[in-house]
């Protein structure tokens, strides 16, 4: 199939792949978490127990926790807030951990992974300090501010979260046993 023949998103993920930026975001992403990487591989969070990584189940908290949070601030009025931030709160905590596996499944990858893998690690560390602002916005009790430093970060949560599914569904990288035939 030619590269044209692809869909848009497709095009997108591997053009990220085969990016000489990416490539520098790869080596800059090593050289700031290099230190943690050893760790994260050995940590009770980098598993084989499930078949694959536990890094998109933890995910699925961090991001449901934010996008909860979003709805709430657009939909639930002022009476919404404090649960909202609350929100806000628990996809931060999950995050610590959500970040340590995806840390351990990118040590493993080579090549166009691991460019791809770096940009949406990129994109999820740009989203968590969205998200601090936000807490931190909202317990000082500017919530337009909270609101709108959540609202866009969790556009780019949602970019990086489609790069994240590419490597997982369309590359196989979170998979840790022999795919069934």
């Amino acid at each position: 199939m030619l590269v044209s023949e692809l869909p848009l998103p497709q095009r997108l993920a591997r053009a990220v792949g085969n990016s000489s930026l990416s490539e520098r975001v790869a080596v800059a992403q090593e050289s700031v978490y290099g230190p943690i990487i050893p760790w994260a591989r050995r940590s009770f969070f980098h598993t084989d127990l499930l078949g694959h990584s536990v890094h998109p189940l933890l995910t699925d908290v961090t991001l449901g926790s934010w996008i909860s949070a979003s709805i709430l601030d657009l939909a639930g009025g002022s009476e919404a807030r404090r649960s909202a931030t609350l929100l806000v709160g628990v996809g931060l905590a999950a995050s610590g951990p959500t970040a340590v596996t995806g840390a351990g499944d990118w040590a493993d990858m080579r090549s166009t992974e691991r460019r791809i893998g770096a940009v949406h690690a990129l994109g999820a560390d740009i989203a968590i300090f969205l998200l601090l602002g936000s807490l931190i916005a909202r317990l000082r009790g500017r919530y337009t501010l909270g609101t709108r430093l959540g609202l866009t970060g969790n556009a780019i949560a949602a970019a990086a979260g489609f790069l994240g599914g590419h490597l997982a569904l369309n590359r196989g990288t979170a998979r840790r046993t022999p795919a069934e035939r």
